[in-house]
């Protein structure tokens, strides 16, 4: 009995060799008779009374007598013949007229079910056809084992069952319909295919006999090699596949961008690459892939991307504006299997940053402020002071810093807003990340006072803004703090601003941690390295010594026992001129045109104990010289308004107040205390008598006169014009207040604020100046490295280090290059074919 292709069971042994010699040709044909016979029964499924020794015999004999090649060519010919009556007949009977309009594209009037069912009937005809001449082909190679170990390995031919499958590739699958040019192949294909489109407009289809019929075309070959390139999968299916798929998939995308928007396309697109991926595991085959997904990469999404994220409403614009999380992902997921570089989403997502930053910057620069009251100064609360119940209306500089603080706020949430959606939806691709890093950067560089708003926003957290906050919150104010500070190029300018809004916190007593404030200084130095921070590092070792030096000279007057003295309590502040910019804190005001300081004439007790501090304080330092600025610092004094005859209530008593003011606030009323009740002095005797700068007597009169709050003067004419030459003030003994510690007005120019247009082109000039000198020396420092360098390639260095600070002027470096020359630190090499320089000792 005959079961199958056998590998194990008992040993055959081969017929005796002295039986065999001697045969005639007559002798192969009834050998092959023998093997014909068996032949037919097997692939009648009768092999079950068949001998398999017996044929295996006649096999065997037939070899022996070196008669393999008439063998070989016979059961070839026996299977053609078998295909050609059998197998062929039953596969045309199931080729109707509908599955030839299919294959040759007219389906007009054909239901999707009747196609699916004549398709299956097709499909399953030629998979038993199949699978019957893998079974007889099986059980027949067996049976000429022999055959196949010596006569095809002799002569190099392909084993039985090789050109078996060779013979049903080329009758069966490329027999040629009756009537037309079809093979049957065409109709394979195109029922296969119909099928797929069927089932990819949401049709049910017997995928099982699809892969059966798949299964077949990836083994069968081109050619008896059986090259894995050739198999007929690929070389025949595969290609009518992927081209039906790519047709099939642009009508799609053409439908989808006409009649959908990009939220639907995002979802097919991902639905049919999850589709065609399962299609290669149970319907067709895994080698199909990487192919069918880079169809649809290409014609669902790179064909049309920009369209698409073009769309309004529902494209990467709306995406962004309307936080479409899910939507986003896909398109990440998307972009990223036709880019490596996400080069449309990395453009779309910065052309959004920049649009929506470029829409905060002019909310703000197109901001009018001058519609708000002006006023010579901004109030503060006082300790104990008078709350008035209405709402304080703000002054121009005061709403105009609120705007910087809110320019701020709206990059740090714009900020935020792109890196949620980068963590949540473009898994925190660094290449996103730089792009979006170098978006925000543009923009915020766009702004010409980004330096001084970022730097007012750190002020105004470190003035209060983390009060009461934890040091996970404080941590996180100081990231966006830095990492505003990461995006700024013109980091000079922010180290000019930052140094002035830390002065006035320090001197002040503005900030609310020095412990932050020095956290803030180290992560800078991180950022920024030490040239930026030295100074400001400078500034806490000045406030330091000062707390010492005003306990030792504390101790000190105490020690001397001096009553007179004791009276007044020094509080000093002793600052390094180098570390502090005192331009930007009011001593451009308190020197004359020549440069020279304007030297305040101090009262006759503050003169004694400046003489006294300064004996204390150069005692243990010779050498230093000390400058008092009248500028800065403050002073409380202790005010006695006597009971005014004839009055009633308050007025008709004595009355004490502690009134803190600026330093030439103190300068100013101590010239009161020696008038007779009723005498009155000129501005121009003030300004006389104490020496201090009519723009800061005028400011701190006006304080003094004017504003409610602190109005300890009387001026005539009593209007609320800024003091100017001619008014007269007098001691007003009618001030009333319910607060018995009273704080005067802070002046402009003592508190952060935006600066002004004129101070901020000020600003700009004195930063454009330092400018020049930095950049000289590093011109200096590398020339003097190089000796002689082009002017391209000096130029470019220069850039090269300069780049971490700011972003240096072509022409102001020309005019460098060309002061230099003038005071002969370089020279130009005449000689030289292009521009060159060279160093001069």
């Amino acid at each position: 009995m005959i079961s199958g292709r056998g590998r194990g069971g008992g040993r055959i042994r081969p017929p005796r060799r002295q039986g065999m010699i001697g045969g005639d040709a007559g002798d192969f044909e009834t050998q092959w008779d023998i093997l014909r016979s068996a032949l037919r029964e097997i692939h009648t499924k009768n092999a079950s009374t068949l001998s398999f020794e017996q044929i295996y015999r006649a096999s065997y004999k037939i070899v022996l007598k070196k008669q393999g090649d008439k063998l070989y060519d016979r059961v070839k010919e026996f299977e053609e013949q078998w295909f050609g009556t059998v197998v062929m007949p039953k596969i045309r009977s199931l080729i109707t007229s509908n599955l030839v309009n299919i294959t040759l594209g007219a389906v007009t009037g054909i239901t999707a079910n009747e196609r699916r069912m004549t398709g299956e009937e097709f499909l399953k005809g030629l998979k038993a056809s199949w699978e019957d001449h893998i079974t007889t082909m099986n059980m027949t190679t067996d049976v000429l084992m022999y055959m196949d170990r010596v006569y095809c390995t002799d002569n190099r031919k392909a084993s039985i069952f090789t050109t078996s499958m060779g013979l049903f590739r080329d009758h069966i699958l490329r027999s040629q319909l009756t009537g037309s040019d079809l093979i049957t192949f065409d109709i394979l294909n195109s029922v296969i295919l119909d099928m797929i489109e069927m089932e990819r407009d949401g049709d049910v289809t017997n995928k099982a006999i699809i892969r059966s019929c798949i299964y077949m075309l990836e083994g069968l070959y081109e050619s008896d090699e059986e090259n894995e390139t050739e198999k007929l999968y690929l070389t025949t299916f595969e290609p009518a596949f992927l081209k039906a798929s790519r047709e099939f998939y642009q009508k799609e995308c053409t439908t989808l961008l006409r009649d959908s928007d990009a939220s639907t396309w995002l979802r097919q697109t991902k639905k049919r690459l999850v589709e065609e991926e399962t299609r290669t595991q149970t319907t067709i085959s895994m080698l199909t892939s990487q192919k069918i997904a880079k169809v649809i990469e290409t014609e669902m999404i790179s064909s049309h991307l920009n369209e698409f994220l073009a769309m309004e409403g529902s494209g990467i614009k709306a995406m962004i504006e309307n936080d479409r999380y899910e939507d986003l992902t896909f398109l990440y997921q998307l972009i990223s299997r036709v880019d490596p570089s996400k080069e449309p989403l990395k453009a779309a997502l910065s052309d959004r940053v920049v649009e929506l930053g470029k829409e905060i910057n002019k909310t703000i620069e197109s901001t009018n402020f001058s519609n708000a009251p002006e006023a010579g100064e901004e109030g503060e609360a006082a300790e104990g002071g008078e709350k008035s119940k209405a709402p304080k209306q703000q002054s121009a500089a005061a709403k105009a810093t609120a705007a910087a603080i809110r320019w701020v706020d709206e990059v740090l949430t714009l900020k935020d807003k792109f890196d949620n959606m980068w963590k949540t939806c473009m898994n925190e691709d660094l290449i996103l990340q730089t792009a979006l890093t170098k978006s925000f950067s543009d923009f915020i560089n766009l702004f010409p006072r980004c330096s001084e708003y970022v730097s007012l926003f750190i002020d105004s957290n470190l003035k209060g803004g983390i009060k009461g906050k934890t040091e996970t919150e404080i941590d996180a104010v100081l990231d966006k703090a830095t990492t505003l500070l990461r995006y700024i190029q013109d980091k000079d300018m922010f180290e000019r601003y930052y140094k002035k809004h830390l002065a006035r916190r320090l001197l002040h007593g503005k900030s609310e941690s020095a412990d932050v404030e020095k956290q803030m200084i180290s992560r800078m130095k991180l950022e920024i390295g030490n040239s930026f921070t030295t100074k400001l590092e400078g500034m806490f070792k000045d406030m330091a010594m000062s707390e010492d030096l005003t306990s030792g000279y504390r101790t000190h007057i105490q020690n001397l026992g001096d009553l007179d003295r004791k009276q007044i309590d020094l509080g000093i502040n002793v600052l390094t001129m180098n570390y502090w910019p005192m331009e930007s804190m009011g001593s451009n005001n308190s020197r004359r045109d020549d440069g020279t300081q304007i030297v305040c004439n101090w009262p006759n007790e503050i003169h004694l104990l400046q003489e006294s501090f300064k004996a204390f304080y150069l005692k243990e330092r010779n050498g230093r010289k000390l400058t008092w600025l009248g500028f800065l610092g403050s002073a409380d004094i202790k005010c006695v308004f006597p009971k005014i005859p004839g009055k009633e209530g308050v007025l008709g008593r004595e009355r004490r107040h502690e009134i803190n003011v600026p330093t030439y606030g103190m300068v100013i009323l101590l010239l009161f205390n020696d008038l007779a009740e009723g005498e009155t002095l000129s501005f121009e005797e003030i300004q006389s008598r104490t020496n201090i700068p009519n723009q800061d007597l005028a400011r701190m009169l006006h304080t003094l006169s004017v504003l409610p709050k602190a109005k300890v003067l009387t001026k005539d004419p009593a209007n609320k014009e800024l003091p100017k030459a001619g008014d007269k003030f007098g001691f007003n003994s009618s001030f009333t207040s319910k607060a018995v510690r009273i704080k005067a007005p802070v002046m402009l120019g003592a508190v952060n604020r935006v600066e002004g247009d004129e101070e901020h082109r000020e600003t700009k000039d004195r930063n454009d100046e330092h400018r020049g000198n930095v950049i000289d020396t590093v011109i200096v420092r590398i020339m003097k490295a190089r000796k002689t360098l082009q002017h391209t390639q000096l130029f470019s260095e220069v850039i090269s280090q300069l780049a971490a600070r700011f972003k240096p002027d072509i022409g102001m470096m020309k005019r460098r290059v060309e002061s230099l020359i003038e005071r002969e630190y370089l020279e130009r090499v005449e000689s030289a074919e292009v521009s060159t320089y060279a160093y001069l000792a």
